[in-house]
């Protein structure tokens, strides 16, 4: 029986190749979103651990300039979180765009298979078919031999 060689595995292995980076990328990105939305977090916490601060100010002999820095401090950790949850939102913009790319590779490497499970499908009949032709000839041969020698 011959060997199957499939003349487009060069195509599949860089889509396998193609897959793998995908995945990478995608792997990447989701970090990158994790990171981002950890420094929200912190964010979040040094917001309200300066809000935490300004009630225990108030409770107790009121000095205006640190109420009005403490005041400040909250404003620009609202801004900050702003900006922050922009960067994470940008950051889930990249993982979706990543995503949408690694479904598009693991479609094309699936295709890619497909084809190559049809290709050794077909291999295979013809090898099939191309003994049973041998056998017959030998059959056919053995007969007439036979036919000859009698």
């Amino acid at each position: 029986m011959a060997k199957f060689k499939y003349r487009m595995q060069s195509i599949l292995n860089i889509r396998y190749q193609l897959e793998e980076q995908a995945k990478m990328e995608f792997g990447r990105a989701q970090m990158k979103l994790m990171e981002e939305e950890e420094k929200l977090e912190l964010l979040k916490d040094r917001k309200e651990a300066y809000l935490e601060e300004g009630r225990r100010m108030r409770s107790d002999a009121l000095h205006v300039n640190d109420l009005k820095d403490n005041r400040n401090a909250v404003l620009i950790m609202d801004e900050m979180i702003e900006a922050q949850k922009e960067q994470v939102a940008l950051a889930q913009q990249v993982v979706e765009q990543a995503r949408l790319k690694l479904q598009e590779a693991m479609q094309e490497r699936k295709m890619h298979e497909r084809l190559k499970e049809k290709a050794f499908d077909e291999f295979v009949k013809e090898e099939n078919a191309a003994e049973g032709k041998a056998v017959d000839e030998l059959t056919s041969y053995t007969y007439g031999q036979r036919g000859k020698e009698e």
